[in-house]
């Protein structure tokens, strides 16, 4: 398959464009074409298959995903000694700076999606065909998504409008405020609010309730409680998400795209990929990544042992919760009852991240290691319950509300209701914010959670305050920029 290589930085000019397959049903394609960009768009193939391209930059977003759990307090950085991947390696010690690898892919690969989805809004009047709207919808859900990635990353970012980031904008376009940023991803999505059905037309698309669910997150970043609430109590009570009764089957391959899932970054095995362009695999690299380091036994498939979950994550949950045998292995036990072996890694604490482990069975492209199927669970319904909990909540708005939401989650955890939580005002605050890390354990939200809650700094070992709540622009962007970018606070 012949692909154009989105260049992601910013800072250097964009030309072309990737329409790569991206997996399962919509974006699983094959195309094989050249472009001129600006002569473009003129059929509806045409903007799906743009279309097809910005979709495709969410399945790098998986190192957006372990270094949200390596930055916070429920996992350490792992690996193979303390040299593996440096980045990971500071992000986890706090020690990270502007040059870092790790932290740059991020700005470059959510950049290249912004620019893909502006791609499309660029020429979103050139040709009309019936259903438009559809593709102008989803466009615009997908860079809120980009957007909001980087915001929360970095704060501040440059904004173009629908337009693409040419050379020399970085010396003229400046970063905008945060607020900023935030009313054109509300923007977007009040848009695609409008535009989306609730039901996708092919699995893996954004939805009308994907959609609601962001925005409701987008709100809940900015602590404008009662847009979130309103928002995200009109998700509830359309009806389209409930939560599946066996926590466990979220996140085997059999339960991807379920009931629970308002949005999944779709992975396959269908082509692999190497160190030198992980962005390019069609896996999700960050399973390889969290796997079990020389492991031979049943059901899983070794890896790189980075990711670790920490004595204290694991003893976050109560006991009787289902969750905690879910969302981590503890090797040592499993070993013991399975007769496996494995290897120590650099920080060996004994557990791993079992829900996003490579399985066994799959039927990998190229390395293993980068081409597992495993999809991202993006954002789940327990997730949406939660955040209508804190904001009904932390709003002052209806305590009672708050704890229906959090008890839902908590039921389904314990398999009885005798765990429910009677708490109102701060004290309830605290029980959601906690069931909030042990719902996600493993899925990329804690250490923003910890930001945006003031709770970073008595949590996060080597957290400095003023200073780490965001990480540093990549140190070429602010060189290139020729002064026009500042760097964030501390760097």
């Amino acid at each position: 398959m012949k692909k154009y290589i989105l260049k992601s930085s910013i800072a250097v000019l964009i030309l072309t464009l990737a329409f790569v397959s991206c997996t399962d049903s919509f974006v699983d394609r094959d195309p094989v074409y050249s472009i001129d960009s600006e002569n473009y768009f003129n059929s509806e193939e045409d903007y799906n298959k743009a279309l097809i391209a910005a979709y495709d930059m969410l399945q790098s977003s998986y190192v957006n995903v372990l270094l949200g759990e390596i930055a916070s307090d429920n996992t350490l950085s792992g690996g193979e000694s303390a040299n593996d991947v440096i980045g990971f390696q500071q992000v986890d010690e706090m020690t990270h700076t502007p040059i870092n690898s790790n932290i740059k892919d991020i700005w470059n690969w959510m950049f290249a999606g912004v620019n893909r989805a502006n791609y499309i809004l660029e020429f979103k009047d050139k040709t009309d065909f019936e259903g438009k709207e559809q593709i102008i919808a989803e466009a615009r859900f997908l860079r809120a998504y980009y957007h909001f990635e980087l915001v929360k990353w970095f704060g501040g970012i440059p904004l173009k409008g629908d337009a693409r980031f040419k050379l020399g904008d970085e010396k003229t376009i400046p970063r905008s405020s945060v607020a900023e940023v935030y009313a054109v991803i509300e923007s977007d999505l009040i848009y695609a609010i409008n535009n989306l059905s609730p039901t996708a037309p092919q699995t893996g698309r954004a939805t009308k309730g994907a959609a609601q669910a962001l925005l409701g997150k987008a709100y809940l970043y900015q602590e404008k409680f009662v847009d979130a609430s309103n928002v995200l109590e009109d998700l509830i009570e359309d009806g389209n998400y409930s939560l599946v009764s066996n926590y466990n089957s979220i996140f085997e391959n059999s339960g991807e795209n379920g009931l629970e899932s308002v949005f999944e970054v779709q992975y396959s095995d269908a082509e692999g990929a190497g160190f030198g362009c992980l962005q390019c695999s069609e896996g999700n690299v960050a399973v390889g990544f969290n796997g079990v380091r020389n492991y031979s036994g049943p059901l899983f498939d070794s890896g790189y042992s980075f990711n670790v979950p920490t004595q204290d994550a694991y003893d976050a949950y109560e006991v009787g919760d289902n969750r905690r045998d879910v969302a981590i292995l503890d090797i040592e036990a499993w070993a013991l009852s399975t007769g496996a072996s494995y290897g120590r890694g650099y920080k060996h604490t004994g557990f791993f991240n079992r829900k996003y482990l490579p399985r066994q069975g799959d039927a990998n492209l190229g390395d293993q290691n980068l081409t597992n199927p495993n999809n991202y669970r993006a954002i789940r319904y327990a997730d949406v319950l939660l955040m209508a909990a804190e904001a009904f909540n932390r709003g002052g708005i209806d305590d009672a509300k708050a704890r229906t939401y959090l008890n839902q989650v908590r039921r389904r955890a314990f398999g009885d209701t005798n765990h429910d939580i009677s708490a109102s005002g701060p004290a309830l605050t605290d029980f959601i914010l906690a069931e909030r890390r042990l719902e996600l354990m493993g899925e990329g939200h804690r250490f923003f959670d910890l930001v945006r809650t003031n709770r970073a700094a008595s949590a996060i070992t080597g957290f400095t305050p003023n200073k780490n709540e965001v990480f540093p622009i990549p140190f070429e962007e602010i060189q290139f920029s020729n002064g026009n970018w500042q760097q964030n606070t501390n760097y």
